[in-house]
């Protein structure tokens, strides 16, 4: 049965009735636990570690999705450019397109009509 002034763990506190302070007594069967704690400790080195190449790599992916972003709006904006350039120029050789092609037709026109008069005679 437990005392209520001991914990119930490898380490037990007590109080000490007339101070503040508190008395620690070591179980001999728990006694590796400094080793345990040196192991705790590089393992904890280890996890800083690999938590510091993984801040630097999203660093470095965060940088590269800046640059990446970067030149696809500039990429855009080119597009936009010869695009809206295309345009225009459809737009003005347009106008003399159709005019091409109606000439074309009265031309086409013109010879079948010729073709049709001459080979009734």
């Amino acid at each position: 049965m437990t005392n209520p002034m001991y914990g119930s763990g490898p380490l037990r506190s007590r109080n000490a009735p007339s101070s503040d302070e508190i008395q620690l007594r070591i179980d001999p069967v728990h006694g590796d636990l400094d080793e345990e704690i040196d192991g705790l400790h590089s393992r904890v080195r280890m996890l800083k570690g690999v938590a510091q190449e993984i801040n630097s790599e999203a660093k470095f992916q965060n940088d590269f999705l800046n640059q990446l972003q970067l030149t696809l709006t500039k990429a855009q904006a080119g597009v936009k450019n010869n695009m809206r350039r295309m345009n225009k120029s459809i737009i003005q050789q347009g106008s003399n397109h159709i005019v091409h092609v109606v000439l074309f037709a009265l031309l086409c026109f013109f010879v079948v009509y010729l073709l049709s008069k001459f080979s009734r005679r």
